[in-house]
């Protein structure tokens, strides 16, 4: 089937909303949800209080303004002085029935809640977008997010389940494995992180096994950035040859936007979060076409409610109605990346995702690199960085000749001083679940 067969095709009435009904709609929901976290949720009543706010006196959404922001060190701080459920909780412990953890890479794990309620939400959104993507009752979907702990792998699945799919839920071990299954059962899409994918193409080749054959069709990507970089959605697409499509949630928002089969970036659920985009050291909004961070509020989650999340995350915002009818804004580009993961290079903002997006524009390169932060890049008095070094696998035989080549492209496209060192094809750790690009020493 087209796209242009798919774009006709709603999973929700919804989705084709008027502007000025998403907005009545949205209206409704934050006062509704603003009165329950103020009489459930402990943190958020305290909060209201203190600043003096009054959920009844909500008026517009420039009343959202009066709250301060929720950002996950507020929240990893009040659960530490009352686990395991922490004042976040607006339900009877009683009535959750699910709880999810973060990767806890940072920290100890943090754990996020859902009602039956919040599930039966989750999926019928995951559904959603796996149908705008182009996912039917007769396709095959092999899942290759992580399942212990991580939050991917069961929505994915509960999504797909919902459409009346076939879903293998195969998680990211066992390549090989995948690999065969694959073949086996005429798998026609998957999701997983862009990382995995390559990884699992690599794995293919060295099986004698070639996944352009394979009947994949396309692949939902998440978890990292990826497949809104062209050059990594490319080499993707190019080792599976299938369309690639960006999909974005976090544990605490399951999940937000995702790409449809018409790749007009990803389209935001709009009657499930209500989103803000402000500027990082403002905080002011910023108009849709601007870049600033995305801010989430839940609509009707009921077991732990998140007013003005800060997600960390760097998007530009279009509300124009886009190409396939859906109504609800989209994040064109996707993720730019994370506010605070931006490298400031003597005056100069860089994100890791600007550096991907040129090493996919490489022919020398396999598109497997890390950037390496240390000692060599920083002033030994003020510790400030004044540039970077890339680690980067190349195609044919490393050479000093070949690493300055590359290093003197990038330095001309980014704008800072950059330093490359070669390795073979092979040399970097893959990985299964999150790739970890900035390696700081």
């Amino acid at each position: 089937m087209s796209i242009s067969a798919f774009s006709a095709e709603l999973w929700a009435e919804e989705e084709s909303w008027s502007r000025d009904k998403i907005e009545s709609f949205q209206m409704q929901a934050l006062q509704s949800q603003l009165q329950r976290v103020y009489d459930r949720s402990d943190y958020y009543g305290r909060m209201f209080r203190d600043c003096g706010f009054n959920p009844a006196d909500f008026k517009s959404f420039d009343d959202l303004r009066k709250l301060p922001l929720t950002r996950k060190q507020d929240y990893v701080a009040a659960l530490a002085g009352a686990r395991p459920y922490g004042p976040f909780l607006a339900v009877p412990p009683e009535d959750v029935v699910r709880v999810h953890f973060s990767s806890g890479t940072t920290g100890q794990p943090t754990p996020m809640f859902w009602t039956a309620h919040d599930l039966d939400r989750w999926a019928d959104i995951y559904a959603r977008f796996f149908y705008a993507q182009g996912l039917r009752r007769n396709d095959v979907l092999q899942v290759l997010f992580s399942y212990p702990w991580f939050v991917g792998g069961l929505g994915a699945t509960a999504g797909a389940t919902r459409i009346g799919a076939m879903v293998i839920p195969g998680g990211s071990v066992d390549s090989k494995r995948q690999i065969e299954t694959i073949f086996d059962y005429g798998t026609t899409a998957v999701v997983g992180t862009p990382s995995f994918l390559a990884h699992l193409a690599e794995v293919a080749a060295s099986m004698e096994l070639d996944l352009r054959q394979s009947k994949v069709r396309h692949a939902g990507v998440g978890g990292e950035p990826g497949a809104s970089i062209p050059g990594t959605r490319k080499r993707i697409s190019d080792l599976w040859d299938m369309q690639v499509l960006d999909c974005y949630g976090l544990l605490e928002f399951q999940p937000v936007a995702w790409e449809g089969a018409a790749q007009a970036g990803m389209v935001l659920a709009e009657d499930f979060v209500f989103a803000e985009v402000l500027e990082p050291d403002t905080l002011e909004p910023v108009p849709d076409g601007k870049p600033g961070v995305l801010v989430l509020t839940h609509l009707d989650k009921c077991a732990c409610p998140l007013v003005r999340w800060w997600t960390g995350d760097m998007v530009v915002r279009d509300r124009r109605i886009g190409p396939d009818g859906r109504t609800h804004g989209r994040l064109v580009g996707g993720i730019q990346g994370r506010a605070d993961d931006m490298l400031v290079i003597r005056g100069v903002n860089l994100f890791p995702s600007a550096v991907e997006a040129q090493i996919g524009l490489m022919d020398e390169a396999s598109g497997e690199y890390q950037i390496i932060l240390d000692d060599t890049v920083r002033d030994a008095e003020t510790g400030f960085l004044t540039g970077i070094r890339v680690r980067m696998e190349v195609n044919g035989e490393p050479s000093r000749a070949l690493g300055d080549r590359l290093a003197a492209r990038l330095r001309e496209k980014l704008q800072v001083q950059v330093h490359v060192e070669p390795v073979p094809v092979g040399s970097l750790a893959r990985s299964t679940h999150k790739a970890q690009r900035v390696v700081r020493m």
